[in-house]
């Protein structure tokens, strides 16, 4: 895309038109517009909102990110060169595009220079700014109470991996092992959440499953269940359930009489509902201390989100005392 824009910029650039370029107040006042102004504007945009007597609005960024990001806004391409051509015509209008094709190269440059120097900020230099940006912007819409949710892992762990699962789903399957391995790897840094969000229009067990580990959780023997129907995520039929419930040693009448019943079903609906407003759609989807995880979930991409999310927490901690 680049390359093609540069092309058909119609820029014909030799010795004579950067002799008048640089002298040029339409090519110098474009190219500072850019470089200078809009990184000015933007932040001084975003300083003013944040003041107590005007908004009040809590920064989503740190300073030194806000800066970079407001420096790579001095690229200006395509449609500075449509205006321009609009406005102007003849030697103005290729004096306004050396304007326009200098501070798109000159901008990205400044804005590598910014975070370069933001990852070489001392780190409790960085902890102050992290403290000082809105932290709240969560997409989990129910957080995890202890009394209620099935938890693996230390309870004051600085990360909460929950995951909205499916016993039928054979990802839901193949995630489990990635969590295993998260689970030790980490140890105490991690706590895991997992609720239910059985797909019943393309998993016709998994709902009756979903019943099960919360009929055996009723005993006390969640856990177990939960790591027997992902290990058997072919075999559950109520049969098959039953078997597992023996194997764990549940009181089996209980059991039984838990899924005739349907005792289960409305706190499964609940962890549904939970998924609906934080617009979950599919299994296996994760949430890593709130925040919705959109890539992958192998053991390297979900251990490098839950790496970032720990040094989170470690930063703000440091800053309040904590």
């Amino acid at each position: 895309m680049p390359v093609f824009a540069l092309a058909n910029a119609g820029v014909h650039i030799d010795s004579q038109l950067l002799s008048a370029a640089v002298s040029s107040p339409i090519t110098l006042g474009i190219f500072f517009g850019y470089v200078i102004g809009k990184p000015v504007g933007i932040v001084g945009t975003v300083w003013l909102v944040s003041r107590p007597w005007l908004l009040g609005l809590r920064r989503g960024l740190s300073w030194p990110v806000t800066l970079g990001g407001a420096t790579v806004g001095g690229m200006g391409f395509t449609v500075s060169v449509l205006i321009a051509s609009i406005a102007l015509d003849g030697q103005q209008l290729e004096e306004a595009k050396v304007g326009v094709l200098a501070a798109a190269l000159v901008a990205p440059f400044l804005a590598w220079i910014v975070f370069q120097v933001t990852r070489r900020l001392p780190a409790e230099v960085r902890a102050r700014q992290i403290a000082g940006t809105y932290d709240d912007l969560l997409d989990l819409s129910e957080d995890v109470d202890p009394e209620r949710d099935h938890i693996r892992g230390a309870a004051d762990a600085p990360v909460t991996l929950i995951e909205y699962g499916d016993y039928q789903c054979p990802y839901c399957g193949q995630a489990e092992e990635v969590i295993r391995e998260l689970l030790t790897s980490f140890g105490d840094d991690v706590r895991y959440v997992w609720r239910h969000l059985p797909l019943n229009d393309v998993h016709p067990n998994a709902q009756l499953a979903a019943e099960a580990a919360e009929a055996a959780a009723a005993q006390g023997e969640f856990w177990p269940m939960h790591d027997l129907l992902l290990e058997h995520q072919d075999e559950l039929r109520p049969m098959h359930l039953r078997h597992y419930a023996e194997e764990i040693g549940l009181d089996l009448d209980r059991f039984r009489e838990d899924l005739r019943r349907r005792e289960h079903l409305p706190r499964i609906a609940e962890d549904v509902a939970s998924a609906d407003e934080s617009g979950v759609a599919g299994t296996p989807s994760f949430f890593i201390n709130g925040r919705r995880h959109s890539g992958a979930y192998d053991i390297d991409t979900l251990g490098a989100a839950v790496r970032a999310a720990r040094a989170r927490n470690r930063s703000l901690r440091a800053v309040s005392g904590t």
